[in-house]
């Protein structure tokens, strides 16, 4: 089965043709094809993920709220 994006010129969801994975510059992977009735460009970000990359956790966790304040009282 063929993977379904949403086509803008047909203004509903399509069958993509001719579809090829790509790596957008901030490392997330996408579909890149064309309409099976127009023959419009379609995109399609976050199909196929080989990698996994809805798996990776933030980088940085903010800190607690408490901790945020214990720092303001000892700068004053």
């Amino acid at each position: 089965m063929a993977t379904q994006a949403y086509c803008v010129k047909c203004k509903a969801k399509r069958e993509m043709k001719g579809e090829k994975q790509v790596t957008m510059k901030n490392g997330r992977n996408a579909l890149s094809g064309t309409c099976s009735v127009c023959g419009t460009k379609m995109f399609k970000i976050g199909g196929s993920s080989a990698g996994g990359g809805a798996a990776k956790a933030k980088a940085k966790a903010k800190p607690a709220k408490k901790a945020v304040k214990a720092k303001a009282k000892k700068r004053k």
